[in-house]
């Protein structure tokens, strides 16, 4: 058959269609595809999944046409290969409510990371640095934007949690773009201004241990040194945005982009 449903555990059953179908055309295959979903929650199936190879851009299509929702990526589960899985829940909002065409659109665009920084400065033109536990870099105060979670809220929350500091994050200094680095996707660094404090504000400090070593106001000399290089670019053009001459309000890997 070029489309079949097989049972995978109670309740749960698997779709799958051969390159025959697809040859008749994205819609009549999807429309076939779809239709079996919906027989199988005729028939007291509360999920059906399917299981599409990454280099089957058609096949993915398809799925995507019948209203299964992309839910990551198996790895090494056919022949070693790896498998996009694809799923609907016989409780998934309907394609035909703006919300649940919404929800199958989120579920493949593509996400990227944001990391929010704070630029915590001294009255003697130091920036706050912090050690950090799993590299060997310094960086700036901050960390990683939680789903749903404001980019200015998540900084002032993580400066809190990981120093035990509580400052308002205010205007945006730097867009900074990462790409893809030793293991990691890229993302989108936002540097905040956190205001001028007195020296003396490392003394009230309370570092999570777990993750910051230490934390010292540092000159421009020593952000050089200690943090990596696109670190260090992306710091200089944060505090350039402070001044009357302003520089890039963004940068990729802290280097502006050619004029």
């Amino acid at each position: 058959m070029p489309a079949e449903l097989t049972p995978v555990s109670p309740g749960v059953v698997r779709v799958s269609w051969t390159a025959d179908l697809q040859e008749q055309g994205l819609r009549a295959s999807a429309d076939e595809v779809r239709g079996l979903v919906e027989s199988a929650f005729k028939g007291g199936s509360t999920r059906v999944e399917a299981h599409v190879d990454p280099d089957d851009e058609t096949a993915q299509r398809v799925a995507t046409f019948a209203g299964l929702m992309r839910e990551g990526v198996a790895r090494g589960v056919a022949e070693e290969s790896d498998r996009i899985v694809y799923a609907r829940l016989v409780d998934d909002t309907p394609l035909e409510d703006p919300k649940g065409f919404r929800s199958l659109l989120n579920s493949f665009l593509p996400r990227k990371r944001a990391i929010s920084q704070m630029l915590i400065r001294s009255t003697d033109d130091r920036v706050l640095l912090c050690q950090l536990t799993y590299k060997r870099d310094f960086d700036l105060p901050g960390g990683v934007v939680e789903v749903s979670e404001s980019p200015q809220l998540a900084v002032a929350r993580e400066v809190e949690e990981e120093l035990g500091l509580k400052v308002e994050a205010g205007r945006l200094l730097l867009t900074d773009w990462l790409p893809p680095w030793g293991g990691w996707d890229d993302a989108v660094c936002l540097v905040f201004d956190g205001g001028v404090h007195d020296p003396s504000v490392v003394d009230t400090i309370v570092r999570q241990e777990r993750e910051i070593k230490s934390v010292a106001f540092c000159t421009i000399a020593e952000i050089r040194e200690k943090c990596a290089d696109f670190t260090a670019r992306r710091i200089e053009s944060a505090l350039r945005n402070l001044g009357d001459s302003p520089g890039p309000s963004y940068t990729e890997s802290g280097r502006g982009l050619p004029t």
